[in-house]
Parts: structure tokens; sequence; C-alpha cells
């Protein structure tokens, strides 16, 4: 039986293909091999990773974290993201490589309105998640017309950092599904948050999910302006 994704990613033997360009940390898209099955990952590796003044240390553990909480949602919206310890460099996360058409990005996918659904749950999530680095272009639409979030080392700060280019849907309420989701996880938060999240970043996180919970709607950005740069 073919292994599925997890496994491959989990216990597939690691080999690196390059390097990612324009990324500020190393980043490497690498071949994982398990029992004749093959897939293509991002490996983002501690080592690699850049100090920043604004952000505790361990930004792998976060991509791990922001595919835990999509998964505990219920929202198809991470690729499979897994935290390896046995890897070329070291430990780091490693994410499913999605097979996306990369002149589609966020300005481009709402455009079409089939895609705002997906769009809002993407923008609730970066609610909940306090991610600060919502590009445009961190946004992919895959070859079967799903829409995945991908680069979430920059969420779960304990101080309030949104950045992001989904300010569309201001004011608008958001969907009584997707709230009821949210006011699930503020009252029950994943189990597997526990490892990767400190104590006072898993504490902010499910105020965040209440205060969603409690407002309803899609916030304004306000006149501080939080948005990222690039913007795609």
């Amino acid at each position: 039986m073919t292994p599925n994704v997890g496994t491959v990613l989990n216990d597939g033997e690691v080999e690196i293909l390059g390097r990612m360009p324009w990324s500020s940390n190393a980043t490497f898209l690498v071949s994982v091999s398990l029992d004749g099955a093959q897939l293509r990952a991002i490996y983002k590796p501690h080592r690699g990773e850049r100090q920043l003044w604004d952000f505790p240390d361990g930004l792998y553990r976060r991509e791990v974290a922001a595919y835990e909480l999509a998964q505990a949602l219920g929202w198809t919206l991470i690729p499979e993201t897994i935290l390896r310890e046995r890897a070329p460099f070291g430990v780091g996360s490693l994410q499913r490589f999605v097979d996306a058409d990369f002149d589609q990005h966020y300005f481009t996918l709402l455009e079409d309105e089939r895609h705002w659904p997906l769009l809002q749950a993407m923008a609730v999530f970066d609610l909940v998640a306090n991610n600060a680095d919502r590009k445009g272009g961190h946004c992919l639409l895959d070859r079967d017309d799903q829409i995945w979030g991908i680069d979430h080392g920059l969420c779960f700060n304990v101080a309030p950092k949104l950045r992001t280019v989904i300010w569309d849907f201001a004011g608008e309420p958001i969907p009584e599904q997707r709230l009821v989701d949210v006011r699930r996880l503020a009252c029950e938060p994943p189990p597997a948050l526990d490892r990767l999240l400190s104590p006072a970043e898993l504490e902010a996180f499910v105020r965040r999910a209440e205060r969603v919970a409690t407002s309803g709607v899609f916030p304004d950005p306000g006149e501080d302006r939080p948005y990222p740069w690039p913007l795609v």
C-alpha cells in the first residue's frame, strides 16, 4: 500500500534539490522518498533562520503550528506540514510542495467570486493565528483549483502583529460556520499546539479566537495600514 503524505514526510529519505530564491531564511526544495512513493516538499531548517528582534527563535515550529491549527479548525487551507528532526540540515519544518499556477495570487484570485469563501476562511485564519506576513503570493492555486496558504513562520506572536493583504471583506459578517469552528477552538485549543507554542502564545491565541468569535465581522484595517511588503 502506498504510504500517505504525512507518513512520507515523517519517515521518508530527504534529498536537497535546491534552494528557493528570494527567501529571507534558508528554504529548500527537497524530494522525500519512502517505499516507492516520492513527493516534493519545502524544508525550512532551524539553523537557517535569521534572528528577528520581534519574534522568538524557532519560526519552523510556527509553520507546523499553523498547519495544526487549520487541521483543528477542519479547514483545508495549509499543505501537510510536519516537524522533522532527521533532515539534511537538522530539525526544521517539512511541508508538501504545492504544484501551483504561480501566475495566480490573492489579487488575481479575488477577481473570481467562486474563490471568495476560501479567501474569507484564510482571512479568519490569519486573524486567529496573528499572521504578520500574508502577502498576495502566499495564496496559491493548485491544478485542482484548490487554494492553499503558505509561509506561516511569522504567526502566533503574543503582541498584535497582523499584516495582511486580505482586507476586501472588511465590515462583512464572518460566515457562521467559520465562527462555530473558531468558538470551538477558543474553548478547547488543539493539544498539538502545546508542544509548538509557549504558554503565553497559547493564551494569546485563545484570546484572539474569543475576540473573533465575539465580533463576528471582518475587521477594518484602520489607520495603522497593517500591510506586508512587498504586497505580492
